[in-house]
């Protein structure tokens, strides 16, 4: 998989995405992560790429010949025109599903806004779709970026050891994570659960789906009610 990241701020997203797993999976060509940065298309001696908003307002407006330039520059004529998602407060909040579901194409670019916005016009020419992390504003949509980013990644084979690394995980299955212990066994008086040191897979299996369940209606009602519950799940939940 490919992803472009266009953006005011490249060496930032580099910063960032030549670390961890995810610059360990760069180095292992598991995905391959490109950082364009839109000023280089710019178009003027000062490489402005803003401009104050028709109709007045405070702040300015990212231009959008740069930024369609820019696009325009990751893929050849004879190309199949790669699906650009705009890191925007406006969009649909990031879920994990829709991670999954990104992680399944060959290709997706990444536009970084910056100041007050982008020219809404180039947004109606080449964006497919605006995703925001939550209900609030950022100074740049890079923060944005590097996350989905990360969430794609990680989903990718190879990227991660197993895909149970993330099959247990919140939110993947519709559920938040059960609790998770290391040694040692007794910490400031604090005791490991005694079925995790039972060797009982099946029990500790029971009790890794019961701890999800009752920490997902606790923490996020509105998810646990959208959770098919078959008879085990009832069971477990009535349970002492």
């Amino acid at each position: 998989m490919r992803i472009d990241i266009m953006t005011l701020f490249p060496e930032m997203c580099e910063n960032v995405l030549s670390e961890s797993i995810i610059g360990r999976a760069r180095k292992a060509e598991k995905v391959e992560i490109v950082c364009t940065n839109i000023r280089d298309f710019a178009g003027n001696k000062h490489n402005k790429v803003d401009d104050t908003p028709y109709g007045g307002g405070m702040g300015m407006i990212m231009s959008a010949d740069p930024i369609y330039n820019c696009y325009k520059s990751l893929y050849g004529e004879n190309e199949e025109k790669p699906h650009l998602i705009y890191m925007s407060p406006k969009g649909k909040t990031l879920t994990q599903k829709r991670a999954v579901e990104l992680s399944k194409l060959d290709r997706i670019v990444l536009l970084c806004g910056h100041y007050e916005g982008i020219d809404e016009r180039v947004i109606e020419e080449i964006v497919d779709e605006e995703i925001s992390l939550g209900d609030y504003v950022l100074t740049g949509g890079e923060l944005p970026a590097l996350t989905l980013a990360d969430a794609v990644c990680r989903m990718l084979p190879g990227v991660l050891s197993d895909d149970l690394c993330f099959e247990e995980e919140s939110h993947f299955a519709g559920l938040l994570e059960h609790p998770q212990y290391t040694k040692p066994s007794v910490w400031h008086e604090k005791e490991v659960p005694p079925v995790l040191l039972s060797g009982n897979h099946a029990e500790i299996a029971k009790w890794k789906r019961k701890q999800s369940l009752l920490i997902t209606k606790e923490r996020r009602p509105e998810m646990f009610e959208k959770i098919a519950l078959d008879k085990k799940d009832m069971k477990l939940l009535i349970e002492d």
